[in-house]
């Protein structure tokens, strides 16, 4: 299955890298910014198609095409382009993102930036990878020196803080925070020490399923915003290297 989701994922990445230079079509699906384009549905469709060649009894989780035999014991969740919003507007940080889970469980992942040839993976309990190479969190330890990085929802949760009086919280203390528009990127950059905390609310399973084991098995710790065991089900995120995980809590929701 290594093998299947190595190969599926170059071969998605190549297309998309292909696609990223060439004229596309943008549609808009339910909501304000939420774009598809014509390289989305072909990568969902080759990633698909390729899987279900080797394990036609698996299931599907995707964010284009919907679930296929959900009731499946394994079942691959697969985000074609992640930043499809980059993408549609030539901004080379997005990336195919392809997670496995075994009874609910996730147990491989893999996030692939064509643009970069940067390619993170991650197998439960046997550590995470860029480029083949082992990486692991930062060790950062003052919340005072962190670089952090976030994400905003087109449609901002009912929540007892603003995600905007957060944010401006966290640059009023003259925190260095990024917004790169790919949140399983955002994820693999805190698992190889680039960031030292990512949080985001709203996000799909498709969006942090494969970056989310990658962080955890880089060393780094996921939770929801009440410090409570995380599931990529979860719309509330929370990824650091763990080190720094309640000072930064604390930092943005005390």
């Amino acid at each position: 299955m290594k093998e299947v989701l190595l190969q599926t994922i170059k071969a998605a990445g190549v297309l998309v890298k292909e696609g990223f230079y060439q004229d596309f079509e943008v549609s808009h699906k339910d909501g304000i910014n939420n774009l598809v384009t014509t390289i989305d549905k072909a990568s969902e469709e080759l990633i698909v198609n390729t899987i279900k060649a080797h394990y036609p009894e698996h299931g599907f989780v995707g964010e284009e095409f919907g679930n296929e035999n959900e009731d499946a014991a394994y079942k691959w969740i697969i985000d074609p382009i992640d930043g499809t919003v980059n993408f549609a507007h030539h901004v080379p940080l997005c990336c195919i993102s392809i997670a496995l889970t075994h009874k609910e469980e996730v147990i491989m992942g893999a996030v692939y930036n064509p643009m970069m040839d940067e390619l993170f993976f991650a197998e439960k309990g046997k550590g995470a990878s860029l480029n083949e190479k082992p990486i692991r969190v930062s060790t950062k330890s003052n919340i005072e020196q962190a670089f952090l990085v976030t994400g905003f929802p087109y449609h901002f949760p009912d929540t007892k803080i603003h995600p905007l009086e957060i944010f401006t919280k966290v640059v009023a203390k003259g925190l260095p925070v990024r917004r790169l528009g790919s949140a399983a990127l955002d994820l693999c950059w805190v698992a190889c020490g680039r960031f030292d905390a990512f949080w985001e609310y709203n996000l799909q399973a498709w969006d942090i399923a494969a970056g989310y084991l990658i962080v955890e098995e880089a060393g780094g710790r996921v939770s929801n915003f009440s410090n409570q065991p995380y599931t990529i089900w979860d719309k509330e995120s929370l990824a650091t290297n763990g080190i720094m995980h309640e000072a930064t809590l604390d930092l943005l929701f005390s």
